[in-house]
């Protein structure tokens, strides 16, 4: 087996038979996932075994903004004094039940920080976000650096800075 994460390509890509746990992200995946591609709302890509091109996990990366008022007053205070602030949105992160506990989440969160600090070169952004959908993925997010929104509890935010100083780390 050979893992790749490459962009959402509805010809190549087997979604039929994904199933996270979770009918939400697997419905989008399957049904919708190509079309918001399509309409340039969000960019998925997709954790593939090649050559069998099934896929195991995926994420999706689309642009946001942060209400500096959704910051806690340490971080908005060392900001620009605008209303929003550019993010990009790192949604629907799931992994295929029959291959969770192998470490492809922690892969996909790596790719799309990679990938996030390679557009925030191109297009300024000041976080990458991230909205959980339950404890566990919050838990995740957390393990990961993700700092809370102080307002929403499964909110999380993880600035650029942060993600450019870990990569260069390594």
């Amino acid at each position: 087996m050979s893992l790749s994460i490459e962009l959402l390509d509805s010809k190549k890509h087997n979604r039929s038979t994904f199933h996270c746990g979770v009918d939400s992200l697997d419905d989008y995946i399957k049904t919708r996932a190509s079309q918001e591609l399509k309409k340039l709302v969000s960019t998925p890509y997709v954790l593939t075994d090649s050559p069998e091109r099934q896929v195991l996990g995926y994420y999706c990366l689309s642009s946001y903004s942060i209400a500096s008022t959704e910051l806690d007053e340490s971080t908005a205070k060392k900001l620009p004094r605008y209303p929003l602030l550019p993010a990009i949105m790192l949604g629907r992160l799931a992994v295929d039940s029959g291959h969770q506990g192998k470490g492809y989440g922690d892969l996909l969160v790596a790719d799309a920080l990679k990938r996030s600090l390679e557009l925030w070169k191109q297009l300024a952004s000041f976080a990458v976000v991230v909205d959980a959908i339950d404890q566990g993925a919050a838990r995740f997010y957390q393990r990961h650096g993700f700092i809370e929104f102080p307002d929403d509890p499964l909110k999380f935010y993880l600035p650029v800075a942060t993600i450019e100083k870990s990569i260069r780390s390594k």
